[in-house]
């Protein structure tokens, strides 16, 4: 008896690695070589894919396909029919399955709803990618990137919120925790306050 949750519409391939308390919801497909970690949750009509790796706690909303390639870290939101790719010149008529470019999703990493996520890019830690955004290159830590093709508009707190930042510092106002910003980047200092 498994000791995860799988929907009777849906499928898990015999070779397909789940972890414990994992939910598999209506219509979706686990196939083959892919690693699910413990704890995550895939919305209904979900595929996940040979050759790909879902950490722990990710959450996968419906409609959305984890193509190979594709690696998401532990805590990452996928939301509502966001998009990954993993050929950057795709022919129906043309073979490209040597040419499959991977994509790194780091941790608590938020995808929005239908962002598309082009192949070949990382998202650092904790990167807000807002919905309908398409992501053509790398994103920096905390990144918030919004629009067509996608631009950091700021930066995100770990706990999801926006931060302003004030000669180069900044507090979140909803956790505390504070961060340095410095050539384009942010850099975490301290961890946000714990309740109590």
């Amino acid at each position: 008896m498994p000791d995860y949750f799988v929907h009777e519409s849906s499928y898990v391939d015999e070779g397909a690695r789940v972890g414990k308390g994992t939910k598999i919801w209506h219509f979706c497909h686990v196939m083959p070589g892919a690693v699910i970690g413990e704890r995550c949750n895939l919305g209904q009509n979900v595929v996940v894919m040979p050759g790909t790796r879902v950490g722990n706690n990710v959450k996968i909303q419906n409609n959305v396909s984890i193509y190979e390639g594709v690696v998401l870290e532990d805590d990452v939101f996928c939301g509502p029919s966001c998009v990954f790719t993993n050929v950057v010149n795709p022919r129906a008529h043309v073979s490209r399955k040597h040419a499959y470019r991977p994509t790194l999703v780091k941790r608590g990493s938020s995808i929005g709803a239908n962002a598309t996520i082009v192949c070949g890019v990382t998202l650092g830690e904790y990167a807000f990618i807002g919905a309908g955004a398409v992501v053509t290159a790398d994103v920096p830590a905390f990144g918030l990137m919004l629009g067509v093709p996608a631009r950091r508009v700021g930066w995100m707190c770990q706990c999801g919120e926006r931060l302003v930042v004030v000669g180069a510092r900044s507090e979140c106002a909803a956790c505390g925790a504070t961060y340095e910003e410095s050539n384009g980047a942010l850099r975490l200092i301290a961890s946000p306050r714990r309740p109590g």
